[in-house]
């Protein structure tokens, strides 16, 4: 039987989580065939034995090494079947019914590449689901405390969309890969994640090439998806800014050079990376006096700009993964 849905899921020590993903997806409801392909990106907490043992229906593939979220569903995608894929984080639970609508959409509006959910925290507040491309302004935006101090307007919330009412559809740029449905067929034709990106910035990639092929990016409110987001992150150890805190920025960094050279060219990169490195230099001063802990972080992320600077030769290449 012709299956419909591939559920992609890169786990990194995520075990528990996984479980209570892998156990949603078991009681979903509907006439849908669907498969569920599981990457362990080189877990060191028995996540993949937990996924052989508790879960035989799923596809498990084993890699030897952290392969990142883009790549890690690049090679996902090599063993899926199906006519559309899902992106599924491991820290996510999907109701009962939500491949049947997120199928129903898809196959309603055949114009969508890409479409994605509403997505909840734990006690049910929203997390940002449909969002604009970054640009320069929306990195000031940010950077400053505008958008946050002003959520309903439109020009200051523009990234996030936080004026929007998020019970509304709409056409959008790009949505989180916690969730999102895509067309199997368009991923064939324009390539799925820039095996550039170890992490960050994947989905927004891949989003900017599908609205490129002429498709839309869609968000439905009506596809509500409880996500904690983070997890993988956390099991870094030593979270503070001085160990797994500044790695996981360098990675960030770098993502974003690479997006920037990419789409916007070496002088909107080099204004991108001059931008936060000023805002920070900024921020040491202001705090000198009052909160040493400040200026050292915002000394540290000057110095961080400098190296994924160095790193991604100006965004142009990523250095060897896994970062």
């Amino acid at each position: 039987m012709a299956i419909d849905i591939s559920v992609l899921i890169v786990s990194f020590n995520t075990r528990d989580r996984l479980r209570e993903c892998l156990e949603a997806l078991r009681v979903q409801t509907g006439d849908i065939q669907f498969e569920t392909v599981v990457v362990d990106n080189a877990s060191r907490d028995g996540s993949a034995d937990m996924v052989r043992t508790e879960f035989p229906e799923a596809m498990l593939i084993r890699s030897d090494v952290n392969l990142g979220f883009g790549n890690g569903n690049n090679l996902a995608l090599q063993h899926a079947q199906g006519r559309y894929v899902v992106l599924l984080n491991s820290d996510a639970l999907l109701p009962p019914d939500t491949l049947s609508s997120a199928l129903v959409h898809m196959e309603a509006e055949s114009k969508v590449g890409m479409g994605g959910g509403r997505l909840l925290a734990p006690d049910g507040s929203w997390q940002p689901s449909a969002r604009r491309f970054p640009s320069l302004l929306d990195e000031f935006l940010t950077l400053s405390g505008l958008a946050a101090r002003f959520p309903q307007s439109r020009f200051f919330g523009r990234f996030d969309r936080t004026w929007a009412d998020p019970g509304l559809e709409a056409d959008i740029d790009w949505v989180p890969g916690a969730f999102a449905i895509i067309r199997r067929g368009l991923i064939d034709a324009i390539g799925f994640f820039d095996p550039r990106f170890f992490l960050y910035y994947e989905e927004v990639d891949l989003c900017r090439r599908i609205k490129a092929a002429g498709f839309n990016v869609h968000y439905w409110p009506d596809l509500k998806i409880s996500h904690i987001g983070g997890e993988s992150s956390r099991t870094l150890s030593e979270m503070s800014f001085s160990s797994a805190g500044s790695q996981l920025t360098l990675w960030r960094i770098r993502s974003q050079l690479l997006f920037y050279r990419k789409w916007h060219g070496l002088i909107l990169a080099w204004l991108v990376k001059k931008l936060e490195q000023g805002w920070h230099g900024l921020r040491s001063l202001r705090n000198r006096r009052r909160d040493p802990g400040k200026v050292n972080e915002s000394e540290a992320i000057v110095r961080l700009w400098d190296q994924a600077w160095r790193d991604t030769q100006g965004g142009v290449v990523s250095p060897p993964q896994p970062w």
